[in-house]
């Protein structure tokens, strides 16, 4: 394989992961909530989405997987204990 085509497939992952992960864009920085307004205009959010994810995909599956632990410590903490 030569080197257009793990760059290529980069990219086409990349692009992919984007267009998977749009809907959920908020948790790799806002939180749990999406942001008021997030959706003014759905064609050039969800393409500089994509755009960004096709660059940056791995750094951003690291994101995720950070604000994942720490959501769940959140709901974790936020569980009420039960007395005996």
């Amino acid at each position: 394989m030569t080197d257009t085509t793990f760059i290529s497939l980069f990219i086409l992952f990349g692009a992919c992961f984007g267009f998977i992960t749009y809907e959920h864009r908020h948790l790799f920085s806002e939180g749990p909530h999406k942001a008021k307004g997030s959706d003014d205009s759905p064609f050039e959010t969800r393409t500089f989405w994509v755009l960004l994810c096709a660059l940056l995909w791995p750094i951003m599956v690291v994101t995720r997987v950070h604000s994942a632990w720490i959501m769940h410590k959140r709901r974790k903490q936020a569980k009420p204990v039960a007395l005996h």
